[in-house]
């Protein structure tokens, strides 16, 4: 053993590794992202690496593996739990044979998600035991113990770390590679009583499952990290994850200090250290993220006990029902609860308040010309534009103004249909980027020919997953094990699902994409312009504009229109921030007097 600075997502990598890790795939999704990524970077060459399409091929992908006996992880976030449910739910009945852990990052706040959906909530629907860490070091060790359990019951295991566990830091203890477990697979037994998923079954499976989780739960009552800390108080605190550090934190010092009991596996919930934490405490208050999934299994405990412990939360209004914990909110519940007093900070301690900063696409993102292009050219007619999930959910940002629908994944292409149904004389447009298209957007495209759907499809091809750091697609041409592969063409898909105008532009060719917009949006039926150009971070900056000062008659419709980072008023003048600009010549397109030029190719 030897000690790592280590990032969360960076240790539960380096964990599952030393755990005999033979298979991971997944799909890019903040906070997980960096989970399937160190795994990449620190593979021998041994360990098969890949992002999926989306969370769906990956969880079935690992699954085969796992058939074959192979240790395999499955990584996402929250909502793409949702992407892979359907599958997930029946391998719950059908089980695996090598270790199978599937990673969900939850993102508490939320603070880049559309939901805060709780995967310990999930856990107990699909029946599967889930392992909440509580700091980098546990996430360390738990996943390793994640995967011994998954092979011991021939069961999917869900892992389940939020934001502030997935990107914390610390300097945690690590195995020496000598020690790490090397996993050999059998490979694939035939045997269709076990693999092939019928009624009969799954209504056996379904037994084993009741029975195999009332023993895990026995287990988990024994399982190191959920820690039952008693003490003379009556009162007691029940805690997880992120949360349970917070708790202790509130506590250092203190005296009288209250029962603590940390539950490391939500489900199936360790009754009976349960028992052993509620025995003589009055009351309990429970401070989790996100759903009241300890105090709904502590009151159901009592109940059934038939304990007059009292259990306060979030559905007491105890606790806030949403948002993530944090030191000050965990300090104050626990002094409301306790009868601490809340230290104050010392006034000259108080930083000053952080400048709001809203979050905007970059200057230079081929993103804005692409809605500025589809809005000028639809300037005047009823329209509709309804978004997707990535970059470009910021084109509902004034002054663009371009994004009037964003639901999930996909989805904005059949939610266009659905408008164009109920409002025919509306032109509907649909955006979705080039990752997400491959994701999850190409069965609504089909879904809108066939249906034969009057809208226009909007592909936004960056050339890359740019939101989520910039990860590869089959639209890029190479792979996660480093593999240069042939590029998976979206204008030849969409004509072979029937699409017979598709045309392909380049954004920041104003003139030209602003008529190519017209002329597509005009005709009927389903149609689609793939606006093509690379995501700015990834390509060389050219030189930054320059404006004219003699020229400029302070319009500001370069700002007003555009809202570009890199466009700036200085000394009551617009101006070029020269450290933002990328020199797109977007803004010199727009200007009205021409007074915007200086853009070349950087020396």
């Amino acid at each position: 053993m030897h000690k790592e600075f280590l990032m969360g997502n960076a240790a539960i990598a380096r964990g599952a590794i030393a755990a005999g890790l033979n298979v991971v795939s997944g799909y890019p999704g903040t906070p997980s992202t960096e989970v399937l990524e160190t795994t990449a970077k620190c593979n021998d060459g041994s360990i098969y690496v890949e992002w999926s399409v989306n969370e769906k091929a990956g969880l079935e992908l690992g699954a085969g593996a796992a058939y074959c006996g192979a240790r395999s992880m499955v990584t996402m976030k929250q909502v793409g739990l949702n992407v892979a449910s359907d599958p997930l739910m029946s391998l719950a009945y059908i089980g695996v044979k090598g270790g199978m852990v599937i990673l969900v990052a939850d993102d508490p706040g939320p603070i880049s998600s559309q939901t805060e959906q709780d995967t310990r909530t999930f856990a107990s629907y699909s029946k599967l035991p889930c392992f909440d860490p509580s700091s980098v070091q546990e996430a360390y060790d738990m996943i390793q113990d994640a995967f011994e359990y998954s092979e011991k019951y021939k069961t999917p295991v869900l892992f389940r770390p939020t934001t502030r566990v997935c990107h914390g830091y610390a300097s945690i203890e690590v195995k020496d590679e000598s020690e790490y477990k090397v996993n050999r697979p059998e490979g694939f037994v035939k045997d269709s009583k076990r693999w092939v998923i019928f009624p009969k079954l799954s209504y056996n499976a379904h037994m084993h499952i009741e029975d195999r989780n009332v023993e895990i739960a026995k287990v988990f009552s024994d399982y190191p990290h959920n820690i039952v800390e008693k003490t003379a108080s009556r009162k007691g605190i029940a805690t997880h994850g992120i949360s349970y550090t917070y708790v202790m934190e509130a506590l250092r010092g203190k005296a009288d200090k209250p029962s603590v009991f940390k539950v490391s596996t939500p489900f199936p919930f360790p009754e009976e250290a349960a028992l052993r934490f509620l025995e003589g405490l009055d009351e309990v208050l429970c401070i989790e993220e996100l759903d009241p999934v300890i105090e709904r299994e502590l009151t159901y405990i009592c109940g059934k006990y038939h304990l007059n412990t009292k259990i306060l939360g979030k559905l007491t209004h105890d606790v806030k029902n949403a948002g993530e914990n944090t030191c000050a909110s965990a300090a104050a519940d626990i002094a409301k609860f306790i009868g601490y007093e809340v230290c104050q900070t010392a006034e000259h301690e108080t930083p000053p308040p952080l400048p709001v900063r809203p979050p905007v696409l970059c200057a230079g993102c081929p993103h804005r010309a692409s809605f500025f292009a589809v809005k000028e050219a639809m300037k005047g007619k009823k329209s509709v534009f309804c978004g997707d999930i990535g970059c470009y959910t910021l084109g509902n940002a004034m002054p663009l103004d371009m994004v009037d629908t964003c639901l999930c994944m996909g989805a904005g292409v059949n939610i266009t249909q659905g408008i164009g149904k109920i409002e025919p004389d509306t032109s509907c447009f649909a955006f979705v980027g080039d990752s997400t298209f491959f994701a999850s957007a190409i069965t609504g495209a089909v879904n809108a020919v066939y249906n034969q759907a009057n809208m226009t499809l909007v592909i936004l091809d960056n050339s890359t997953t740019a939101m989520t750091g910039h990860q590869p697609h089959p639209g890029t041409g190479h792979t996660m094990m480093g593999e240069i592969v042939a590029k998976v063409s979206i204008e030849n898909i969409l004509r072979g699902i029937g699409l017979k105008t598709v045309e392909t532009v380049d954004p920041l060719e104003l003139d030209k994409a602003i008529e190519t917009v017209k002329r597509v949006a005009a005709e009927d039926g389903v149609k689609a312009i793939i606006f093509k150009s690379p995501c700015a971070v990834l390509i060389k900056p050219e030189k930054p504009a320059v404006i004219d000062s003699e020229k400029c008659i302070q319009c500001k419709k370069c700002i007003k229109t555009l809202g570009c980072p890199g466009i700036v008023i200085s000394d009551g003048k617009v101006a070029i921030e020269n450290s933002l600009c990328t020199g797109c010549g977007l803004c010199s397109q727009v200007c009205p007097v021409h007074a915007i030029g200086g853009v070349g190719n950087a020396d």
